[in-house]
């Protein structure tokens, strides 16, 4: 923090970390490892009964593992917090909702196949749950997925419902986290 000061982060909005140029934490080995190298096997998940090399999991919904359920919800919903909050924190705050609503943005292909214009009144929908949303229209995400802010405070929601109420209780394989963005949707037209 050697150099950031409120001053500077009130004038520019930002400030670099002082870190060394480049920065490589990892030229000299040092992971926080059992050996302190890297490891490509694992003796740690071998342990825990998982695969000991790296690997890729598909997501549990997914075309790949699950298509019956991707066929019915093909959308993969991303449900990040908005900008001007932190998660759930400053929802209260009534200029930081100024200009914000309940949104979801959706690549203009998948709202063509599906006969959604910009600025209309959604529901994004799935077996968990249901939440409304007004719909943006961007090429800078990708087709096939959708993205809404996942904190929205149902007391102030026009239907008392977010995003979190379509996503799963199931856990990560390992760590046991949320699932957050394993959340396979469909978006329609609001009623």
């Amino acid at each position: 923090m050697r150099g950031v000061t409120l001053d500077g982060l009130l004038a520019d909005g930002w400030a670099r970390l002082d870190v060394p140029r480049p920065y490589l934490p990892y030229a000299d080995g040092g992971f926080p490892t059992p050996s302190g190298k890297c490891e490509l096997w694992s003796e740690r998940m071998a342990a825990l009964g998982l695969d000991p090399l790296p690997a890729y999991t598909p997501p549990a919904e997914s075309i790949e593992r699950a298509p019956a359920l991707a066929a019915r919800y093909p959308l993969t919903l991303i449900s990040s917090p908005r900008h001007q909050f932190l998660n759930s924190t400053f929802v209260n705050v009534a200029s930081l909702r100024r200009g914000a609503e309940p949104e979801c943005i959706l690549h203009p292909a998948d709202a063509e196949r599906r006969g959604l214009g910009d600025g209309a009144r959604v529901v994004i929908h799935n077996d968990r749950g249901a939440f409304t949303a007004l719909l943006r229209l961007s090429d800078g995400i990708r087709e096939g997925v959708t993205w809404a802010p996942s904190v929205w405070w149902t007391k102030l929601a026009a239907d008392a419902r977010n995003a979190n109420d379509t996503t799963s209780q199931a856990l990560t394989d390992l760590g046991a986290g949320p699932t957050f963005y394993d959340n396979l949707v469909e978006i329609s037209a609001a009623d």
